[in-house]
């Protein structure tokens, strides 16, 4: 009965069926699968260099989990210097889990790890900015603000640790469910930035490296649990407001039918983005980024986003 067996090394004790290529694979095999994607994906694509100081965003989540335990790799072969940052944006009941994974895991691998809280940061949490949003007849979306915090918390510990690369553990659904929402959406500026790694004359922003690009969610909590890491499972209690949710949901479903379907997403627009970026850029006027009136962080216009958030927030919160 060989559909019972390990299609790499003959066990009788299979984890996964993948559907979309037709492996059954033990737990090993399944591991070292998943290790060599990345790795591979790391090579081919040139996201890491020998020497690189790589700062991974670390949640506590099974992706960033993930991500650390496999970049751990190339620290222990001493390739790469590897730290990590978590963000404790003041979501009650949700975070605290994340933030004590982060913490052990880190701690586990012996790797540098910050954490730096909104509260701390900017005087108030996720949850205080929603309370007052919620009094307004059309509120913003949590992730809205979340976004744009997180991002400049990422860009400036990266640049206070002296990292080269920023990695995140954007998955396989993360992507596509980008890819659809942006073609959706219209969105072209989005949408060419999408890809295994950032790219800005910048230099105050350090480049985004993006290695489980090809590796679907399931996949990636079941490498996490079969390594024997602890893994916070639960999702954000504001998630399933947006518009990603129902993307992920539609993707999940969907998926069911088509095993191939997410790979075939992110493999047809891999080829059409070359074209779309070089129209878009053709056209593209912009102005180089200046510099935040206020923050003295790159930002496109004279004000930065965070700082204008920052008015409205203290303005509604009075604090």
């Amino acid at each position: 009965m060989t559909e019972n067996i390990c299609t790499q090394c003959g066990n009788k004790h299979v984890i996964i069926h993948r559907k979309y290529n037709g492996q059954r694979l033990c737990s090993n095999c399944f591991k070292d699968s998943i290790e060599k994607q990345v790795l591979t994906t790391i090579k081919k694509e040139k996201l890491v260099t020998k020497g690189d100081k790589v700062l991974v965003g670390l949640s506590g989540g099974k992706d960033s989990v993930a991500l650390l335990k496999i970049l751990n790799i190339l620290k222990e072969k001493n390739i790469i210097e590897l730290e990590a940052v978590t963000i404790d944006e003041g979501i009650s009941g949700y975070r605290e889990e994340g933030v004590r994974i982060a913490r052990e895991t880190a701690a586990q691998l012996n790797i540098k790890h910050h954490i730096i809280s909104f509260k701390d940061k900017y005087n108030f949490t996720i949850d205080r900015i929603m309370e007052e949003e919620m009094k307004e007849k059309n509120p913003q979306h949590a992730c809205t603000y979340c976004g744009v915090f997180r991002r400049q918390i990422f860009n400036q510990i990266a640049r206070e640790v002296k990292a080269t690369k920023l990695a995140t553990g954007h998955n396989l659904d993360d992507e596509t469910q980008s890819i659809l929402m942006n073609y959706m959406e219209g969105n072209v500026n989005n949408m060419v930035r999408i890809g295994y790694k950032t790219q800005s004359s910048d230099k105050r922003f350090t480049q985004k490296i993006k290695p489980l690009r090809k590796i679907p969610e399931k996949e990636i909590g079941l490498y996490v649990l079969e390594s024997g890491f602890e893994v916070h499972f639960d999702g954000c209690p504001y998630a399933h407001e947006s518009f990603r949710m129902e993307i992920g949901d539609f993707l999940r479903e969907t998926t069911l039918k088509h095993p191939t379907m997410m790979y075939s997403i992110l493999n047809g627009f891999e080829k059409i983005k070359p074209a779309i970026k070089k129209d878009y850029m053709t056209k593209k006027t912009g102005l180089p980024n200046g510099t935040c009136e206020i923050c003295g962080e790159p930002a496109s216009q004279k004000i930065c986003k965070s700082c204008k958030f920052l008015e409205k927030i203290h303005e509604k919160i009075g604090e």
